[in-house]
């Protein structure tokens, strides 16, 4: 039923040659670069470099389930190769998978006409521009979508944009050349009608960047996160997606696969930080003994491993029932996992900090950083709240057929 094909199984062995000669060697330069005064908010060299590695080597837009643009591989085939990935925080722009931009083609590639795919898709498919998704809102609860304010105004052949966006992740970076925005227009539209969603030149007038956020301190340099002002902006009709009031469902479409994507990123994520602690657990000795014989270290490794396998049978599981029913059929399982995962590695990493003592804490291993990352995603594409009022929903409704 999981079994991968043997095209996956043979890409997923190069990617991991590829993630321990290439990229885990290439965090030292990246974040070197970023952290010398002058240069957070520009492109660490190492990175072009990897991508132009990656491309040639044929591990590049996997994520695409086309032979055409991507790989051709199945939600189940690519939800194992998102696994290795996740390892590191830099690996998924390496091979053009990074989210948001992996979201944005695929809304493109399916919603998008023929020249938008050609003005946009086509530099994002080849790696030489970065793009945004302006969703949520500071004003508003953004986790239900019918709260959106942004409005979304026709004014002749021209569509006004007016509204305040933040975590837009991907804003700061200065390869940013796109938004998707999803706004108002039509106020008065059955409730899931009302939004729409445009596409948005990052040098459109009225467009301004007005500060990058932190999670926990992690500003992402220098594809970061933004608040964004956009103050009457103009852009042709031509730029609407698929159609009035199609916001909502584009949303729905393109969340679907990128949840098992972050979810299983999160799984690598988890195992990278257990392989930490069990080292560190192994190399450390306390009270006369390595920290791996007292029993409450023997207890955090051994419910991580639990842990993470209990989280990655339900993802893959879930990438397999979207492959074979669909987003909307498997939209209970997308809603399972994208509780538990993003909880699991919030423990695993939690506990490998521990484990690690005060150099848990700091930037000189990767654990910090990882944590932070990983709690935001209990909020970022849903809060957990939300998946679980969904979810309710759905038992109780089976229950009473």
């Amino acid at each position: 039923m999981l079994e991968l094909s043997a095209r996956a199984k043979e890409l997923r062995d190069r990617l991991q040659r590829f993630m321990d000669e290439v990229v885990l060697p290439g965090e030292v330069d990246y974040y070197a670069h970023v952290a010398k005064p002058g240069q957070r908010w520009t492109i660490p060299p190492v990175m072009e470099e990897m991508k132009a590695k990656a491309r040639a080597a044929g591990l590049w837009n996997l994520f695409i389930p086309d032979t055409r643009h991507g790989a051709g591989l199945s939600n189940l085939d690519y939800a194992s190769l998102a696994e290795i990935m996740g390892r590191s925080l830099i690996a998924s722009e390496v091979f053009n998978c990074n989210a948001p931009d992996s979201g944005n083609m695929e809304v493109l590639l399916i919603y998008g006409n023929e020249f938008q795919k050609r003005r946009w898709l086509d530099p994002l498919l080849a790696g030489e521009i970065r793009s945004a998704f302006a969703m949520t809102e500071p004003e508003v609860a953004s986790s239900d979508a019918t709260n959106i304010r942004t409005q979304i105004r026709r004014d002749g052949d021209e569509y006004v944009i007016h509204g305040r966006k933040w975590w837009t992740t991907g804003a700061t970076d200065p390869r940013c050349k796109l938004f998707i925005v999803m706004g108002e227009t039509d106020p008065q539209a059955p409730s899931h009608q009302r939004q729409s969603m445009v596409l948005v030149p990052a040098d459109a007038p009225g467009v301004r960047i007005l500060r990058p956020l932190t999670v926990f301190g992690y500003d992402d340099a220098p594809h970061g996160h933004a608040e964004v002002q956009f103050d009457q902006v103009r852009v042709p009709v031509s730029n609407l997606l698929f159609g009035e009031g199609k916001g909502f469902e584009i949303a729905q479409g393109r969340l679907g696969p990128g949840r098992v994507h972050h979810c299983m990123r999160l799984i690598g994520m988890a195992e990278r930080a257990l392989g930490a602690m069990c080292r560190r657990a192994s190399e450390r000795v306390v009270f006369g003994k390595p920290i791996s014989a007292h029993g409450m270290a023997q207890e955090a490794i051994a419910r991580s491993r639990c842990e993470i396998e209990q989280a990655r049978l339900l993802t893959l599981s879930t990438a397999a029932a979207i492959d074979r029913q669909g987003n909307r059929a498997a939209r209970d399982r997308i809603a399972m996992i994208k509780v538990v995962a993003p909880s699991m590695a919030c423990a695993v990493i939690d506990r490998a900090i521990q484990i690690h003592g005060g150099a848990g804490l700091c930037e000189d291993l990767f654990l910090a950083h990882a944590y932070a990352a990983a709690r935001s995603l209990r909020i970022a594409d849903g809060p957990d709240e939300v998946h679980l009022m969904s979810l309710a929903k759905m038992e109780v409704e089976r229950h009473r057929r």
